[in-house]
């Protein structure tokens, strides 16, 4: 526990020191804690819950399992699975040495991209570029996820908007025109077009003219100014922010992007208004769409960001899927796992939500270790124009630990103490389960045996 103590402290920017005054210790004694060299107390660990604002479960023995899980694929690769590395050695390196396991991890991820970049046989060799192996997404989506999806100052700026611009929840529309028209002399105007491959935004700053497509729903125009509200209002915020050294160039200039895209959710829903109109509906997302007026998805975004200190809503997990089975979005504040290098486990009611569209799908699950989840799932579908645009259709899931699942709605009439839980898992290559007849690849701790004599339900199932 005393590495996990260490790393919640300098994620809080505080010294031993600090922390040992609010501890109520010395600060050589809690270096001996951090060192693993004296137990953590149970008085400790409860001040040191309430000093980190975190659960129990971030003291326990699987808070970091993401990052074992990752490792095991590292190791599961061909290259490397003669290595002979145990899981348990895997959880060490995790827990004492988290920076150079993440930094494996990356290594690894820059190694797959750049070998799925390479020329097949025959095939001519692509252009070299400095990016080769650079993954952008993965390095803004870790960067989200280090922050817990949550950031104070664009809340806080959000919130100065609505004061310092008088906004008016009946006509948002009319006062963030209002607001880029006098502050920063923009225009918006807006193009009747009937291409849906033209850009939906457009940003002319020698005339300084604001185009939105009327291919766009009002909620979508209005999530579309407050983020070019955010390029105009705070570019020094939105730089200083994506200042990490875990972001490369490109990388940052995506991460602003979703920075000005997660003010652009915080000014649609006001942090304040919103967890406490959650906690009234009991996190009903299309009660929530239609009280805010924005979308099924735009809801959940923002439904996984409510963790301001003091005033915390449920911790989401978010996971959005396309057709193919990619994983597009995710974010984890549940503790549950997502595959980064390999396919998700087939049984996740996301991937069945594509069988009922636009049904909410509802699931009690167990992962391996014990972990129960409760999930909520639905496909969504985007049209970009008429009759002739083609249609988007995704599906997204939200869920949480099952602990939390007494404040959702669509937990009523679930008992979610005895009920039917559905066995997931991360991947097939992570998930040791031998008998699931859904098994795609054999598990990465499990050798491959196969009986000639004997043909199971799935291909790698163990026979009896």
């Amino acid at each position: 526990m005393g590495a996990k103590v260490r790393a919640l402290r300098l994620r809080e920017g505080m010294t031993q020191r600090q922390l040992a005054e609010r501890l109520e210790v010395s600060a050589s004694y809690l270096n001996l804690i951090e060192n693993n060299r004296r137990p953590l107390p149970a008085k400790l660990l409860l001040k040191a819950v309430q000093i980190f604002e975190v659960d129990l479960t971030a003291f326990s023995d699987d808070s970091d399992q993401v990052l074992v899980d990752e490792l095991r694929q590292v190791f599961g690769d061909p290259v490397l699975e003669d290595a002979d590395v145990r899981v348990n050695e895997l959880k060490k390196f995790a827990l004492h040495h988290p920076g150079a396991a993440q930094g494996l991890v990356k290594l690894y991820r820059a190694f797959r991209a750049g070998r799925d970049q390479l020329p097949s046989e025959g095939a001519a060799a692509p252009e070299p570029s400095v990016e080769r192996g650079h993954l952008p997404s993965e390095e803004v989506n870790d960067f989200i996820q280090g922050h817990r999806n949550h950031f104070p100052e664009l809340e806080d700026a959000a919130e100065a908007l609505w004061m310092s611009a008088e906004l008016d929840a009946h006509d948002l529309q009319k006062g963030l025109i209002d607001h880029l028209r006098w502050k920063h002399g923009v225009r918006v105007v807006f193009a009747q077009q009937v291409d849906h491959t033209a850009p939906v935004r457009a940003f002319d700053p020698d005339n300084r003219e604001l185009t939105l497509s009327v291919l766009l729903p009002p909620r979508s125009r209005n999530f579309h100014l407050a983020h070019h509200v955010a390029l105009l209002d705070h570019p020094k915020l939105l730089d200083r922010l994506v200042v990490d050294p875990a972001l490369s160039a490109g990388s940052r200039v995506l991460g602003r992007l979703v920075m000005a895209n997660y003010f652009a959710g915080a000014v649609l829903m006001p942090y304040e208004r919103f967890v406490n109109a959650a906690r009234e509906v009991r996190y009903d997302i299309e009660l929530l769409g239609h009280r805010f007026r924005t979308s099924f998805e735009q809801v959940c975004h923002r439904l996984t960001t409510l963790q301001r200190r003091g005033n915390k809503g449920v911790p989401f997990h978010m996971v959005r899927v396309d057709i193919a089975g990619n994983i597009n979005k995710r974010f984890t504040a549940s503790g549950i796992h997502f595959a980064r290098f390999s396919g998700a486990c087939p049984r996740w009611n996301v991937f069945r939500a594509f069988l009922t569209p636009g049904v909410i799908r509802r699931q009690l699950s167990v992962m391996p270790n014990g972990d129960r989840y409760f999930c909520i799932a639905r496909t969504l579908s985007r049209s970009r124009g008429g009759y002739r645009a083609p249609t988007t259709v995704h599906a997204i899931a939200l869920g949480c630990r099952l602990d939390y699942a007494q404040h959702l709605t669509y937990a009523d009439g679930v008992d979610v103490e005895r009920g039917d839980n559905v066995e997931i898992g991360v991947t097939c290559r992570l998930c040791d389960r031998p008998d699931c007849t859904e098994r795609a690849f054999p598990a990465l701790q499990s050798p491959l045996a196969i009986d000639p004599n004997v043909r199971m339900p799935s291909f790698y199932m163990s026979s009896p």
